[in-house]
């Protein structure tokens, strides 16, 4: 809130102190020092948020404000009237200080950011090409086998096709991450979009021997979503907790109510996360598994945050998992 009103707060403040200096008696030089005093606050935040600038036009605007006051209440009197110049000079030293720091400081942020975005690119260009490598090596080699004429040929082109499938996927999931994301929100009973995805994992949840359940509320619950991107990034969840599981272990999917906000859980027995990879767990191409690109914990990250939501995970070694969705709810919102 303060980012989107910090202009208007920074001059309400320069503006309230002025009407304090200009409500109190001239001869009450202790109340007047003191609100001098207090112009450091929006000098030390203008120079803060815009450096030399912003400290310069905050500083010009207390002279501009303040300056009939003083011309208009000179006492004629050396002392009180020297503090008072004194201390103007010093808030412009002062605003230039501030000024110069912050945009010195945002420079060596911004180097930072820089040498951590190259560090990263070249990260992310070492994982992809190292994700490639495996099923482009099972492409070349069973190619290899059809031109000699070696092997059975269906079984052949079943391990092509399954490579170019992972390389396939690899490709999306890089572009899903990496592109801006363009909701295409429209009103939906979140408990259908949740439905589905459980629908869509219960195969594979069978096929485990991992038992899926579902707790929703009895009645719609109506919320401007992305259905598509919602329902792809529960799925992706599930399957986790599936991945996790083992033949026997159940999986609860549920969702509540709770002041103004829906709270959907994803909650597993599996064999759950150390600390190094639940520290990790939104962090891009991080994985510690076989396969995958470490992509898909920070894309659902993204589509919830996209929502104007949060998403928290716990974990416990050798006892499971579960991941909290939490998005704003409008119970007037109808479709």
């Amino acid at each position: 809130m303060f980012k989107r009103y910090r202009t208007a707060i920074i001059v309400t403040v320069v503006l309230f102190i002025t009407f304090l200096h200009y409500t109190t008696i001239p001869t009450l030089y202790p109340l007047h020092n003191f609100y001098s005093e207090l112009y450091y606050v929006p000098l030390f935040l203008g120079g803060l948020m815009w450096g030399l600038k912003g400290a310069l036009f905050i500083y010009f605007m207390v002279l501009i404000f303040d300056s009939p006051f003083i011309i208009f209440g000179w006492s004629g009197k050396f002392i009180p009237e020297v503090v008072r110049l004194y201390n103007l000079m010093l808030q412009g030293a002062f605003a230039v200080f501030v000024g110069l720091v912050s945009q010195r400081e945002k420079r060596i942020r911004d180097r930072a950011q820089k040498l951590r975005y190259l560090a990263g690119l070249g990260q992310v260009s070492t994982t992809i090409v190292h994700d490639l490598k495996n099923p482009l090596i099972t492409i070349l080699g069973f190619s290899k086998r059809l031109r000699e004429c070696k092997g059975d040929t269906d079984e052949a082109l079943q391990e092509i096709a399954g490579a170019a499938l992972s390389m396939q996927r690899i490709v999306d999931n890089v572009l899903d991450f990496a592109k801006p994301m363009q909701l295409d929100l429209k009103v939906e009973d979140i408990c259908q979009v949740i439905s589905r995805a459980y629908g869509l994992c219960k195969v594979r949840a069978v096929k485990e021997g991992v038992k899926l359940l579902m707790e929703l509320p009895p009645v719609p619950v109506y919320m401007r979503v992305d259905a598509f991107l919602m329902e792809r990034a529960i799925v992706n969840l599930v399957n986790n907790s599936i991945e996790a599981s083992v033949a026997g272990q159940s999986i609860v999917i549920s969702a509540t109510l709770r002041k103004g906000r829906l709270i959907a859980r994803i909650k597993d027995e599996g064999s759950g996360m150390d600390k190094e990879t639940l520290d990790n767990v939104f962090v891009p191409f991080y994985t510690r598994k076989k396969s995958g690109t470490g992509l898909g914990m920070p894309i659902v990250k993204k589509v919830i945050e996209e929502h104007k939501g949060e998403i928290e995970v716990e974990s416990w070694p050798g006892e499971g998992t579960e991941v909290k969705i939490i998005l704003p709810y409008d119970p007037a919102l109808k479709p």
